[in-house]
């Protein structure tokens, strides 16, 4: 009779059993040998309370971005259903777009420190799913720091990337959106279980979660004074100054840049509709004037207040027998640029405060604001204030 031992044949794999093979573990050297990290805050509860600070951060950077994108390029089903007020919604969203932008780059940085010894666990894949959420958190790391980071050079108007900016940060934006939420469900038992606050407290959690709160602080003071008002005396490291720029308003094309530095000399606007006409300048000022207190807010995050006279687009529209639903093209005297040609939905173009502006704080327009005529539009991104208005045309 044969031996037991030799008769029994070895356990096979099932089929199903994705578990991999365990590395000798000779290969545990440098931060993969056991007991490198030593540090307490490396747990899932300082990863939790970080984590509802970035996810508040990442979801109102998210909301505000999407919202801005809409604004500047929306869907032809969307065109017409855009609010024209308030009036200050866009320097709102806009501006907390950036601020929450920014206060998550030292939250992502904080909570990528409680987190990295993850990197390092042994064995470092366990099995293909195990494989498969590395390599998702690696894409959500990566999209993450790569929209942060890029929407960070916008904010300095510095692009040393190849592709284009506006649409690489919002497919990155639904990437990172997308894998934080399934990061969040996969993750749901272990930060259901540390949410709340144990008791009793660890006081050296206590202090790295108040330093790096009070580091989210710090950035947001010294940079939200580019877009919040009583935030300005303390606008130490924003990249714009709201009050700096011909007559008290920045500027960020240029007159030189679009080539429009000196205005024709026969320049008239024409307003092409149903009975289309031309105006001289003359002519516009002997129109009723208009005043409107409008900001200027750009998708960098900074926005400024102006007082701005002009004729109201609307009746310009009127005199050319445009319809109250027509859209409106506006064409600039600038020979290039991705803005040149605007649309504006009919929402925008009657509004009374929606003004082809002919002055800003009782002065003629400067060059760099659009001399001789630019667009002024309640709720509106600054590259939609178009500029050096040659034509505009009623859809």
């Amino acid at each position: 009779m044969g031996n037991v031992d030799e008769d029994t044949p070895a356990p096979r794999r099932r089929p199903y059993d994705l578990t991999l093979p365990t590395p000798p573990d000779a290969l545990r050297r440098g931060p993969l040998r056991e007991g490198t990290f030593s540090s307490r805050l490396h747990d899932p509860r300082t990863a939790v309370v970080l984590g509802r600070w970035l996810g508040a951060a990442l979801l109102t950077c998210f909301l505000t971005g999407l919202f801005s994108h809409l604004v500047q390029d929306p869907p032809p089903w969307l065109a017409d259903r855009l609010p024209s007020r308030p009036a200050i919604g866009y320097q709102v969203t806009q501006g907390l777009h950036v601020i929450s932008g920014i206060a998550a780059i030292p939250l992502l940085g904080a909570k990528l420190w409680t987190v990295y010894p993850k990197l390092f666990e042994w064995p470092p894949v366990r099995s293909v799913l195990h494989a498969l959420e590395r390599l998702g958190i690696a894409v959500l790391v990566g999209a993450m720091l790569l929209e942060l980071f890029t929407g960070l050079f916008n904010t300095l108007q510095w692009y040393p990337w190849p592709f284009p900016f506006r649409q690489t940060h919002f497919w990155l934006g639904w990437l990172a959106t997308g894998g934080l939420l399934l990061h969040v469900a996969a993750k749901a038992p272990l930060i259901g279980q540390h949410w709340r606050r144990p008791r009793p407290g660890l006081a050296q959690r206590r202090a790295f979660l108040t330093a790096v709160g009070a580091s989210v602080a710090a950035v947001t003071v010294t940079t939200a004074g580019q877009s919040v008002p009583w935030l300005r005396a303390l606008d130490l490291l924003a990249p714009r100054r709201p009050g700096l720029g011909p007559q008290g308003l920045p500027v960020n094309r240029t007159a030189a840049q679009a080539g429009t530095a000196a205005a024709p000399a026969d320049w008239r606007l024409r307003v092409d509709g149903p009975q289309p006409y031309e105006l001289t300048m003359d002519q516009l000022l002997a129109m009723p004037q208009h005043e409107a207190d409008l900001p200027i807010a750009c998708v960098e995050g900074w926005s400024a207040s102006a007082r701005w006279s002009g004729v109201r687009v609307a009746d310009l529209l009127a005199r050319a027998g445009a319809p109250a639903s027509a859209r409106l093209r506006v064409t600039s005297l600038e020979a290039d640029g991705p803005y040149r040609v605007m649309d504006m939905p009919a929402t925008y173009a009657r509004d009374p405060l929606t003004l082809l502006a002919l002055r800003v704080n009782g002065e003629v327009l400067a060059p760099d604001h659009g001399y001789p005529a630019r667009i002024i539009a309640p709720n509106r991104p600054g590259v939609l204030q178009t500029k050096w208005v040659a034509r505009m045309e009623a859809l």
